[in-house]
């Protein structure tokens, strides 16, 4: 049973999130050959102000 945790900034609309399913569920199965009822694929929205990159928190580097 293969299981994606996919981690993105918070923000962005569930039809994108039902795409990036979808789309991560059909190249899985294309490679290993698993059923699509056997993927599992967990989505954590993360706020920039938890995510650091370079030292620095992304709110600080990528402000809205």
């Amino acid at each position: 049973m293969p299981l994606i945790r996919v981690e993105i900034w918070e923000g962005r609309n569930p039809d994108l999130k039902r795409k990036l399913v979808k789309e991560l569920t059909k190249v899985t199965v294309e490679i290993l050959g698993c059923p699509e009822q056997a993927v599992t694929v967990v989505i954590n929205d993360i706020p920039k102000h938890n995510w650091g990159i370079g030292g620095e928190l992304a709110s600080d580097r990528f402000k809205e």
